[in-house]
């Protein structure tokens, strides 16, 4: 399997089909580079080099005791954009690699990143404060923490079957199989990376960063995302970055580039060959 090791000695498990431009993606909580399937098989096919990483503690990377937080997570990607000599890439970036996308692109990417899409993304920050009213309270993150601890399996069927792909919604097309294939994913990573990673994606402040990109982000959400409301996320990131374009969509869940991969690539490439 093709991996790096980054300083700390992780290793980072990482795909690379095609050649052409670069695009890589950053995967969400708790998952891995899988999750990008539909998405790779498509920008393929349209002539893309296409690269998705495990995130530290996910997939099929190393299952170590910390650097479970946004900024060893972006040099994580620093690490692997040097090794395969990536320029001019595009930085697509769901939920939790939103996060880690916006965190890489504003620390790491001058010179290196044409554009970034930020998707179901958790920029600027979730978690309710004084100066986030409009965020999610705490507890709704402490009780992520307290069932990912009780029964950690249970959770990762929980969340696939209900909000995250918005099966839960009246007549939603089920599928079994994206169902399943979440749970997969989730279990194929460590415990603690996945507790400690739920702070780094609610509590973690990106507004320094979405103010320091400067290549063109297209940021897109649906408008029913159960997981990451829209209101306090997706409109403020676009306020905040200097060249963004905010794009939403009507009655999609936060796992839309699943449940409607053929519109989100359809406007994904659009926004790259623009």
């Amino acid at each position: 399997m093709p991996t790096i090791t980054t300083k700390d000695g992780a290793e980072i498990f990482y795909k690379d089909w095609g050649s052409g431009q670069p695009i890589v993606f950053h995967h969400g909580w708790p998952l891995s580079g899988d999750d990008w399937d539909t998405q790779m098989l498509f920008f393929l096919s349209q002539g893309y080099r296409v690269i998705a990483h495990d995130r530290r503690g996910h997939g099929r990377s190393s299952q170590t005791s910390g650097g479970h937080e946004m900024d060893t997570y972006a040099a994580d990607v620093a690490a692997l954009a040097a090794h395969l000599d990536l320029s001019d890439a595009v930085h697509i970036g769901h939920s939790t690699g939103g996060g880690e996308a916006t965190r890489y692109v504003a620390r790491h990417g001058k010179g290196r990143v044409a554009k970034a899409v930020l998707i179901g993304a958790v920029p600027p920050i979730m978690v309710k404060s004084e100066k986030n009213p409009g965020g999610l309270p705490i507890e709704v993150f402490d009780g992520f923490r307290a069932g990912l601890a009780a029964n950690r399996a249970q959770q990762f069927i929980d969340i696939p079957t209900g909000p995250f792909y918005g099966f839960n919604r009246p007549g939603a097309k089920v599928s079994q199989g994206v169902i399943d294939n979440w749970w997969r994913q989730g279990m194929m990573g460590a415990a603690n990376a996945h507790y400690e990673c739920i702070k780094a994606f609610s509590e973690t402040d990106f507004t320094e960063d979405l103010k320091a990109i400067e290549v063109p982000t297209l940021v897109m959400h649906g408008d029913d995302d159960q997981i990451v409301p829209f209101a306090d996320s997706a409109p403020l990131s676009s306020k905040l970055l200097p060249n963004g374009t905010l794009k939403v969509y009507p009655g999609f869940p936060h796992g839309m580039c699943t449940t409607h991969a053929d519109v989100i690539n359809a406007d994904l490439l659009a926004f790259i060959k623009a």
